[in-house]
């Protein structure tokens, strides 16, 4: 499931840490182990033997190499203060919004006569809370990063294309593609 947009909010949610997750690699093998229960569910996560894991726990092997050792690190930052995150995402789409930063290309049907090439837009864009709730439902639903991507383009056309229905009203169907970046901050 992850894309280019589910990265984003991963990003923007580590972000909202009020706490640092474990430094050390027991604490960090420690925390797993009491997420996941046993150590068994905590080998099949990372990939390992269960023995490589009761070796971490005791102190035994200290550095793991490096392929293991981000993959322990994703396996805490995504378990890690769950309440916050789903406070600020409540947040975001209750009261505050989503910005988003990107450079990518954009494309779109305008009338005849008007360009419509897809191009390169660098652009910063803040998101009313209805697209930040859109945008965290399709991701807690499995839905594919095309789909988040038409909630952001759906945002862009109605926030920055049309300025909130003041402008450039004949312009439908806005594409998000070739995304050479892209951030979130709520």
């Amino acid at each position: 499931m992850a894309g280019e947009i589910d990265d984003a909010i991963e990003r923007a949610d580590r972000e909202s840490f009020t706490r640092q997750p474990p430094k050390a690699l027991q604490a960090r093998i420690n925390f797993l182990i009491k997420q996941l229960k046993t150590t068994k569910a905590v080998a099949a996560e990372l990939g390992v033997s269960q023995r490589s894991v009761e070796r971490y726990r005791k102190g035994e092997r200290k550095h793991p190499p490096k392929a293991i050792a981000d993959r322990i690190d994703d396996a805490v930052r995504q378990r890690w203060q769950p309440q916050v995150r789903k406070r600020r995402q409540k947040q975001a789409a209750t009261a505050t919004g989503i910005t988003v930063e990107t450079r990518a290309r954009f494309g779109y049907t305008a009338p005849i006569g008007t360009t419509d090439d897809g191009r390169f837009r660098r652009l910063t864009v803040h998101l009313p809370p209805a697209y930040a709730q859109r945008l965290f439902d399709a991701r807690n639903t499995g839905a594919s990063d095309q789909q988040m991507r038409q909630i952001i383009a759906e945002g862009f056309k109605d926030m920055y294309f049309q300025d909130g229905g003041s402008r450039a009203l004949g312009l439908s169907d806005v594409t998000l593609n070739d995304i050479d970046y892209l951030d979130l901050g709520y």
